[in-house]
């Protein structure tokens, strides 16, 4: 039996790279894990249960008591295609989405018990490795031993057109001076937090693809897999 692997996607906010890791693993047989909706839910879990304030700041101490109570898991894939997340068994693929969690989500991140937990959760699904999970540090502290990792990137404005196209298609009323906006605050947070920032790994293949288009993304995404399953397979001489 071949050996299975563990491909870590790293990078900015809407660069596609849970799309592109949600493909891969639907064509190989993988596991899929959305790193980002954990960190999610973990703020719908605080704006719920009032742990932000009105002026949008965190109730740290409150966050950090709450957390052995926040369950996070994810059901699989139904007749849509799209694998969702579970908050305590409850269905919250949709709320995580909207603006209202975008916008406060880096910030929930940066909370160094909240990486922590979510750090180990996401450990333990790689346990049987078959694993395709994106995310900000996935492949330098989360996976740092990955056989394939990848660090996706595009420029501020294209990753915010996208983003905006998603909101409109799902019926938010949003500007595009909201998302972009949203999108550089995210960028800025992820690569300055202490804990865990957002950077390419020394050993990830770096993949610009603001100029691809989705088949043009997997069929590159999909030849380097085979490259790694390939030497992870072939016995050492």
């Amino acid at each position: 039996m071949d050996k299975k692997i563990i491909v870590a996607l790293d990078g900015y906010s809407s660069s596609g790279k849970s799309t592109m890791a949600r493909e891969l693993a639907r064509r190989t047989g993988y596991v899929y894990v959305d790193s980002g909706a954990m960190y999610r839910a973990v703020t719908l879990y605080a704006l719920r249960h009032g742990l932000v304030t009105q002026d949008d700041a965190i109730r740290i101490p409150e966050l950090i008591e709450a957390l052995p109570s926040i369950d996070i898991s994810f059901a699989p894939a139904g007749a849509d295609g799209v694998q969702h997340t579970l908050l305590n068994g409850e269905d919250v693929e949709r709320e995580i989405r909207d603006m209202r969690v975008s916008n406060l989500v880096s910030p929930v991140a940066v909370i160094p018990e909240v990486r922590a937990r979510l750090t180990q959760l996401q450990k333990d699904f790689g346990k049987e490795r078959g694993i395709v999970m994106d995310g900000r540090d996935i492949g330098t502290t989360v996976f740092p031993d990955a056989e394939l990792k990848v660090f996706v990137g595009a420029s501020a404005e294209e990753r915010a057109r996208r983003r905006y196209k998603e909101l409109l298609d799902k019926g938010e009323k949003v500007s595009f001076e909201e998302v972009y906006a949203n999108v550089v605050e995210r960028d800025r947070i992820d690569s300055t937090r202490e804990v865990s920032p957002l950077r390419k790994a020394d050993d990830a293949i770096e993949l610009d693809n603001g100029d691809m288009t989705p088949e043009q993304q997997m069929e590159w995404l999909l030849e380097r897999f085979r490259e790694r399953t390939e030497q992870s397979n072939t016995p050492a001489r």
